[in-house]
């Protein structure tokens, strides 16, 4: 039960900065569908890692993902100022931003799965513990 609190206290934080980065005006940061996947702040809530994965960012450009870790370590000031305001906590954690490409990753997946023979159906897998005829 010790980390109870601390799950709440990180869902509380995600729900809140997901609805603060629809408000921030910076174009680095509007480049794509902004999603916040996790939070995980540390024991004594100094510091809160935000991953947040962008759909619609080229996966190629490694400029734009440092545009965009750079304009939101910009606006983590403004987004801590707001996080303590909406949240009573003891201490409003320091935010720490990290990319998670977990939802482009499983676009991709799906994309590769949906494609015309991928699996072909009319092939036969063996079950397991079962013999064939010709052992």
């Amino acid at each position: 039960m010790a980390g109870y609190k601390l799950d709440r206290t990180n869902d509380d934080i995600r729900i809140v900065v997901s609805e603060l980065l629809r408000s921030i005006k910076d174009p680095r940061v509007n480049q794509g569908m902004l999603t916040v996947t996790r939070t995980e702040t540390t024991n004594d809530l100094r510091y809160c890692k935000v991953y947040i994965s962008v759909y619609g960012l080229a996966t190629n450009a490694p400029l734009n993902e440092k545009e965009l870790k750079k304009g939101l370590k910009s606006a983590s000031g403004y987004l801590r100022h707001e996080l303590g305001q909406k949240l009573s906590l003891r201490y409003t954690p320091e935010l720490i931003f990290e990319l998670d490409n977990s939802i482009e990753h499983g676009a991709h997946i799906n994309q590769i799965m949906s494609q015309p023979g991928f699996l072909n159906e009319n092939a036969e897998v063996p079950a397991e513990g079962k013999k064939s005829d010709d052992q």
